[in-house]
């Protein structure tokens, strides 16, 4: 991942609370008030129920030991404190442990729309949620494992099953298609595009397709991966998924679906 970033994570006091700024909430309570007014009929059931749970739709930016009461609670999940980037090591140790990273720090109003990098609202709304889940918190913490033993190169195709399910995951339902990734469910741009606007493509998730489909984390994605259901992740998690990413880094990369990124050089 990236090195190079404009945030810095705040830090906690003595008694592991961190004090937010007038500014820092306000951010919050804007993100908050527009994805309440998009996630009716956008998002799924299983989502909304821990959105409940975790108490997140009022108030200030949480305390992270108030989502850890409830997290704990329900799937034994935590969530932990980290800088605004880590290294991939730290990230799977962290999710083998059921410890999910939060960067202490919320986005500027420039990146409101839709962010690179992961910040508050991208954790604790985007994804804790769902952590709330056993299925969800289940694939998550199996993806912690295999990522410990992987190699560099098996990482790397063990993030895109990662990028299209936790994070940009889509979900059929009896009411149609439901966002369940926390990469669209934090971003109010991305909620509209995902399932509005008919600029992308949706797949029925096929997990060796997935682990062969390249993204860019800068741009609203061209490609989403279905779930037939959401207990499919607890199917996915119990699969020989390194045995499926040898069969993908057989078979290649499909061609990407977008652009090549622009050098700053040129």
């Amino acid at each position: 991942m990236s090195k190079n970033t404009k945030y810095v994570s705040n830090p906690a006091d003595e008694n592991g609370v961190i004090h937010w700024s007038a500014t820092e909430n306000a951010t919050w309570h804007a993100l908050v008030k527009k994805q309440l007014n998009l996630l009716p009929g956008r998002a799924c059931d299983e989502y909304l129920k821990g959105l409940e749970l975790l108490d997140l739709t009022s108030g200030n930016i949480p305390q992270l030991k108030d989502i850890n009461a409830v997290l704990e609670a329900t799937t034994g999940w935590r969530v932990t404190q980290v800088p605004s980037l880590i290294n991939f090591d730290r990230f799977f140790g962290l999710l083998a442990n059921k410890e999910f990273p939060v960067a202490t720090f919320i986005r500027s109003e420039e990146e409101f729309e839709y962010l690179q990098e992961p910040d508050i609202f991208h954790e604790i709304f985007g994804h804790c949620p769902l952590l709330t889940n056993p299925a969800f918190a289940h694939f998550t913490h199996t993806y912690g494992l295999l990522g410990q033993q992987a190699s560099k190169e098996e990482r790397a195709y063990l993030a895109r099953l990662y990028w299209f399910t936790v994070e940009f995951g889509l979900l059929k339902t009896s009411d149609g298609v439901r966002i369940y990734g926390g990469g669209i469910l934090s971003s109010p741009g991305e909620t509209l595009h995902a399932l509005d606007t008919g600029a992308c493509e949706h797949f029925n998730m096929q997990v060796v397709e997935a682990l062969r489909t390249p993204y860019r984390i800068d741009i609203m994605q061209p490609v989403y991966y279905l779930l037939e259901s959401f207990e499919q992740l607890f199917d996915i998690a119990d699969l020989d998924l390194m045995a499926l990413v040898k069969q993908a880094k057989a078979l290649g990369l499909h061609p990407p679906k977008f652009p090549a990124k622009q050098s700053l050089a040129s």
